[in-house]
């Protein structure tokens, strides 16, 4: 099982059979209602016919085509869509896109369009990416080099180059924050240190999360994005934003480039795309960035990559009946008119036994749990079952609980949701 103890979890399976809307089902006919919208995804809420449906279609008229040399209606529709509401807006000009089937295949794919471009304008010798401390972008073996989490990376040789920027959490100087903390901006001169360290020269991408989500909800000191875009800018390197969590409504605006005003050169989005429903991703690109490529003979492939399900007809489906339901139902801004009911529920847990420090932004929240000593993560995993036996769902990562509810969350679903996981750190030692 995947990011799973097994053993421990065989003796002691959580399995959900069923779900719609707020809520899943067990086996048993249990209800747990859904705290993490599955794992950052369902931002829809569960179980939309809408979504089934369209896919029901989809199958039944094209199952399969080829994306190899080959095209289909859907794929070119779905593009035009997202092309339309691409982050920042038409003056970002974000606006190409390739497709995936999830966040870890858009992180390498945005990884390898800034090696190919660097390449393309005559910058060869650009082959170094730059992650971030406390990084999570996926899987792959670029994603786990650029990446920043230790125990993804021990175990697997890394691509050679890749370096760290040092991570923003600052609980010393910003602990409890609502938003961006505020201190900590000028931690992005990290990037002005690699530089003199490895030389511009060598450096191809910088990537980060715009709220670190899989390591404990790490929002943007302010101002830190915007002088990390005007240092890469300054130094030729480009500017990748990993959007698998962030985007699709979850900071309150249709992605973290809209919300904090800050644009990269490519934007990678998987999770909340079709839903959870199939899985499918999509990496924005810059015009730029595209046209770049678009060079030498007609009959020349432009960017040598690609997955035999990029742009699936059935993932295609269900992107489109999903954007269909966040434009119907406003879904895309909604977390942005709950922020203040948000923010006050669960911060409100301040002061319970072992809570060290709570951070919130959009419709995400990171709560630290205090560890037992020489036992990481243990109290906090305690937390996440005692909160599925009394039904709800958290993330555990660590020693924090993240909450990410789908955004059809209603305020009933918040106050249930912190008086289960209040009395879950009353009960837990």
């Amino acid at each position: 099982m995947p990011f799973t103890s097994n053993r421990q979890f065989k003796a002691a399976p959580r399995l959900l059979s069923k779900a719609s809307g707020m809520y899943y089902a067990t086996p048993d006919g249990r209800e747990v209602l859904d705290g993490t919208a599955g794992l950052w995804c369902v931002n829809a809420g569960h179980g939309r016919r809408q979504i089934a449906e369209a896919v029901g279609r989809q199958l039944a008229e094209l199952d399969f085509a080829p994306s190899f040399q080959m095209g289909h209606p859907i794929a070119f529709e779905t593009a035009e869509r997202l092309a339309a509401m691409a982050p920042g807006g038409p003056a970002a000009g974000l606006d190409r896109v390739f497709f995936t089937n999830s966040g870890s295949e858009s992180v390498d794919t945005a990884l390898k369009i800034a090696l190919a471009y660097q390449r393309a304008i005559g910058q060869g010798t650009r082959t170094r990416l730059i992650g971030r401390e406390r990084g999570y972008h996926g899987v792959g073996f670029g994603g786990i080099s650029v990446g920043g989490l230790v125990n993804n990376r021990r175990m697997f040789p890394l691509l050679p180059g890749a370096d760290h920027l040092r991570h923003t959490h600052d609980p010393g100087r910003n602990s409890f924050t609502h938003g961006e903390p505020a201190h900590g901006a000028d931690l992005a001169d990290d990037l002005e240190a690699l530089v003199a360290l490895h030389g511009a020269e060598t450096i191809a991408a910088v990537i980060v999360e715009p709220v670190a989500g899989s390591t404990g909800v790490l929002p943007p000191p302010v101002g830190y994005l915007a002088r990390l875009r005007g240092l890469c800018d300054r130094h030729g390197i480009l500017l990748i934003f990993d959007e698998v969590i962030t985007g699709f409504g979850r900071l309150g605006a249709p992605f973290a480039v809209d919300r904090f005003g800050v644009i990269p050169d490519l934007v990678t989005t998987a999770k909340g795309l079709t839903n959870g429903a199939v899985p499918m991703g999509a990496v924005f690109a810059s015009r730029a960035v595209h046209d770049a490529l678009m060079n030498g003979p007609e009959a020349q492939i432009e960017l040598f990559h690609g997955y035999t399900y990029s742009g699936h007809p059935a993932a295609c489906a269900a992107a489109l009946a999903t954007l269909d339901i966040y434009r119907e139902e406003g879904l895309l801004t909604r977390a942005c008119d709950l922020a203040g009911v948000w923010d006050d529920a669960i911060h409100s847990l301040r002061g319970l036994p072992h809570v060290a420090d709570i951070r919130t932004i959009g419709l995400v929240a990171g709560i630290d749990i205090a560890p037992r000593p020489k036992a990481p993560g243990a109290r906090a995993y305690d937390v996440f079952v005692d909160c599925f036996e009394r039904g709800l769902l958290v993330r555990v990562t660590g020693d924090t609980i993240a909450l990410s509810p789908p955004l059809i969350i209603e305020g009933g679903d918040i106050s249930k949701t912190v008086s289960i996981l209040s009395d879950a750190l009353k009960r837990v030692g």
